[in-house]
């Protein structure tokens, strides 16, 4: 199965200063492989864009980490990847965040990033009612200190790709097979674990303009260019 997004369709221009695109269910690789395509392929006039996309099970290990925190990996599949951090699980019920952004552009240093999508995170779930927070010395989102989101990057030619991991309603028991971002006893946490039921394609619109705004992207242009969620078939080719 193959995923590739053309990113030279859609330039900056007034009125759209991103693109939004809803996924829904791919597999991992070949989804990673499409960042990495719309990245080397990008030009200074490629809008930004952001997918929301859902994984089936598999374990991801960042470009330097180490196998000893893959406890018991068993039939999920394990990628190595060339994002940052350590091991993680992704898979069905957990919205995958991926913003493919020129930071030059939008005058946003790493930790910026960091601190943008963590903040978009603690202020959707205070909108629900939940109150969250972020850790320098473990980026992610936490609620009384079990993980609610990670966070894993690759910065490359200005750009970056990978992104942020939602955990919504997916089963937590893969978790328990590794030492999750490689600390021992570090708990994970839901939405669903907080009384809230949503599917992945609610969280994704609600979550979009808190995105924006902590992404110094224009709420309304994004909005006004393309519709809060694109799901454009012609633009996401799968065979």
């Amino acid at each position: 199965m193959r995923v590739w997004i053309t990113p030279s369709s859609q330039p900056v221009r007034p009125g759209a200063k991103a693109v939004i695109r809803y996924l829904g269910a791919a597999p991992y690789e070949p989804t990673w492989r499409a960042m990495q395509k719309f990245t080397d392929e990008r030009q200074d006039a490629t809008a930004d864009e952001i997918w929301f996309v859902e994984h089936p099970p598999v374990f991801t290990l960042g470009l330097n980490a180490s196998r000893e925190h893959l406890l018991a990996p068993g039939d999920i599949p394990v990628v190595q990847i060339d994002r940052g951090g350590q091991v993680t699980y992704h898979g069905p019920g957990q919205l995958m965040i991926y913003p493919l952004l020129n930071l030059r552009r939008l005058k946003l240093g790493v930790r910026d990033l960091v601190m943008a999508l963590e903040n978009a995170v603690i202020d959707y779930a205070a909108q629900l009612g939940l109150s969250a927070s972020g850790s320098r010395q473990a980026p992610g989102v936490y609620i009384d200190g079990a993980k609610l989101a990670s966070i894993g990057l690759r910065i490359r030619r200005g750009a970056c790709y990978h992104g942020m991991a939602l955990n919504v309603s997916l089963d937590p028991q893969p978790f328990e097979r590794i030492n999750v971002c490689g600390f021992r006893d570090l708990r994970v946490t839901r939405l669903a674990d907080h009384g809230i039921d949503a599917d992945l394609r609610t969280v994704a619109q609600e979550l979009t303009p808190h995105l924006l705004r902590h992404l110094r992207i224009e709420p309304n242009a994004a909005a006004r260019g393309y519709n809060a969620i694109n799901t454009d078939l012609q633009a996401v080719n799968s065979r």
